[in-house]
């Protein structure tokens, strides 16, 4: 696949990259100006000229995505044996000037874990914005087409996603996507936030915003428990809860479904409209 079916794919599945061009090559280089390549957290498309030139450019552009940037970067190499690069030396004899630029996905992804009545009617409120919704739920009848009716007429694309072990949709999700966990089963929440904290490792998730529902007594609770499973505490400091802005959830009617979707729903804009991949911080 070349860099630009690679670049067109990302875009219609709303997933990160970044794209570096030789901007300028003076002297002997591997590859002249105009060259691209397509980098992503896992894969490459095409080249710009191979060894360790290309090997310190894929590392700055995962870095790149890795930290969210939305804005280019310059990168200039010299290929002589006396300039050693990170990655070792390489005896061209030129200069090289690479411009990365970020590519910021159309549409961003976001995942509700758990369609129960909090998170339909989430559902409900996510699916007017152009975004790629993820409908998880380990219990079939949840995710029914008469249920889900309210959802006929989405601006939203709609995946569906019916998992017994809900936490292996998280391979599905591209990088930067945002997920609220709000099962009906307290083992199933805490299994889903285990498994988005490994992602792609441990201590390092590349996930965006990470909501969780439930009270603090319960999130210490999590917490004693993650700990003991090797999670640091700055990856602990990812996971927001109770999730939602609180100043929306009071009166009477703080506790009713869609009060409370709303509220989810106000916190996780702000994150909806900045870098897919960047990675915020807690919510307190």
């Amino acid at each position: 696949m070349t860099w630009r079916a690679a670049m067109n794919a990302l875009y219609e599945r709303g997933e990160p990259g970044v794209l570096v061009t030789v901007a300028a090559a003076r002297g002997h280089t591997p590859r002249e100006a105009g060259a691209k390549m397509l980098v992503t957290a896992t894969e490459t498309w095409d080249s710009v000229g191979g060894g360790n030139l290309e090997a310190t450019a894929v590392e700055r552009a995962r870095v790149l995505l890795s930290c969210g940037a939305t804005t280019p970067d310059l990168l200039t190499l010299r290929l002589t044996d006396h300039a050693v690069n990170e990655h070792g030396r390489q005896c061209c004899g030129g200069e090289v000037t690479l411009l990365l630029e970020p590519l910021v996905p159309a549409r961003a992804h976001v995942a509700v874990f758990g369609v129960g009545h909090v998170g339909l009617e989430l559902a409900r409120v996510l699916a007017r914005l152009p975004l790629h919704l993820h409908l998880v739920d380990s219990r079939e009848a949840q995710l029914s087409p008469e249920r889900l009716a309210p959802l006929a007429d989405a601006v939203a694309t709609v995946h569906i996603h019916h998992a017994p072990i809900p936490e292996l949709v998280l391979h599905d999700l591209p990088a930067g996507a945002h997920v609220i966990v709000m099962t009906h089963d307290h083992a199933e929440d805490a299994a889903v936030i285990d498994a988005a904290l490994r992602r792609p490792e441990l201590g390092h998730t590349d996930l965006g915003f990470l909501g969780l529902i439930g009270s603090r007594a319960k999130w210490t609770r999590f917490q004693s428990q993650l700990r003991s499973l090797g999670h640091p505490p700055d990856a602990l400091a990812r996971v927001t809860t109770p999730v939602g802005l609180p100043d929306l959830m009071t009166g009477p009617q703080r506790k009713h479904p869609a009060v409370i979707a709303l509220a989810v729903a106000a916190q996780l804009l702000p994150h909806l409209q900045s870098a897919p991949s960047a990675a915020p911080q807690r919510t307190p």
